[in-house]
């Protein structure tokens, strides 16, 4: 099962103007495509060691509900903010 990623798609123009915005989307694990003219040119993607330490971030709070340390609403909750930063 794949995880799923959310991804959002800017024109040249606007990426330029966004461009913190669309950075801290990229940093949330959200996939960025700049295109030109509607022609797809570049994507933005998490950095492998950020998505590493997300992917560390779930392992562990998925033992720790495992063992009953957390219950499924505060792992719902951890996996939503781990989707939003």
């Amino acid at each position: 099962m794949e995880a799923e990623v959310i991804t959002h798609e800017y024109g040249v123009y606007e990426a330029k103007t966004k461009l913190p915005a669309i950075l801290k989307q990229v940093e949330q694990g959200e996939r960025v495509t700049i295109t030109n003219r509607g022609e797809p040119v570049a994507d933005l993607v998490p950095a492998a060691s950020r998505a590493t330490q997300q992917t560390e971030k779930a392992v562990a709070a998925i033992k720790a509900m495992r063992t009953g340390r957390i219950d499924q609403r505060q792992f719902s909750a951890m996996r939503l903010r781990g989707r939003r930063g």
